[in-house]
């Protein structure tokens, strides 16, 4: 069974799980809006202290020194084409159960005395967004973001999977993909890569580049020259 393979059969099995059972959320990001060795942490319950990605403990987020092994790993290589591409090939965001879907259970997770109404839309809550130090009380202004882009990853070699594993990758739950930010920084950054757009807090840079190298990993995504060059300056920053 090939490396590909192994990651979608694993993501298609944590969606029929959290559909079956788990009350969980979902929103759009701008971008045309880790890995199974570094491990999944369990997502941080509603009501947490603090966003879990402040804390470094998104689900499947890796140590620096484990980023930095698994940033070795990856193929060197320019983007591919942008042709096909269309946001509706990454299907997202999936139904998770009692009326939930992927927006509202990332919210729920990331947020702190998350409110849901009978429709499981948070009505209330705080949200710290890492990207640019803002806090938030209402969900309305936050984004769910992939922190590698659905544009990003099609020219990067999701452009040749199944329409099946496009929504894996777009719900993913398990590895640091998902996250609550605010919608500016969200659309700012767009479907950029780290050597074009890295978050305006640079407390954050060390984290970024951890969720960043392990989402490519997971997924055997490529990274271009100049995108590998930026993520081991970013993960120098890591403490």
């Amino acid at each position: 069974m090939g490396r590909q393979t192994r990651w979608w059969s694993a993501g298609l099995g944590l969606l029929a799980v959290l559909a079956a059972g788990g009350c969980a959320a979902q929103q759009d990001d701008a971008d045309g809006s880790a890995t199974p060795a570094a491990g999944a942490s369990a997502p941080q319950e509603s009501g947490a202290a603090g966003a879990p990605e402040a804390t470094g403990t998104l689900p499947g987020m890796p140590t620096a020194q484990r980023a930095r092994q698994l940033l070795t790993t990856l193929k060197v290589g320019p983007h591919g084409s942008m042709s096909g591409y269309s946001r509706s090939k990454f299907p997202h965001w999936a139904e998770q159960g009692e009326d939930c879907n992927t927006r509202e259970t990332v919210l729920a997770r990331d947020g702190k005395d998350v409110k849901k109404d009978a429709e499981c839309r948070a009505v209330s809550g705080t949200w710290v967004s890492v990207y640019d130090d803002k806090t938030f009380t209402e969900a309305s202004g936050l984004d769910i973001d992939h922190t590698v882009p659905l544009a990003n990853a099609w020219r990067s070699g999701a452009s040749k999977w199944t329409q099946d594993e496009r929504r894996t990758f777009a719900n993913d739950l398990t590895h640091p993909q998902l996250l609550s930010v605010s919608a500016a920084s969200n659309r700012s950054k767009g479907d950029q890569g780290p050597d074009e757009w890295q978050p305006p807090a640079k407390s954050y840079w060390c984290a970024y580049a951890r969720s960043w190298t392990a989402v490519k990993a997971t997924y055997a995504l490529t990274v271009t020259e100049a995108e590998k060059n930026t993520l081991t300056e970013m993960l120098d920053t890591c403490s």
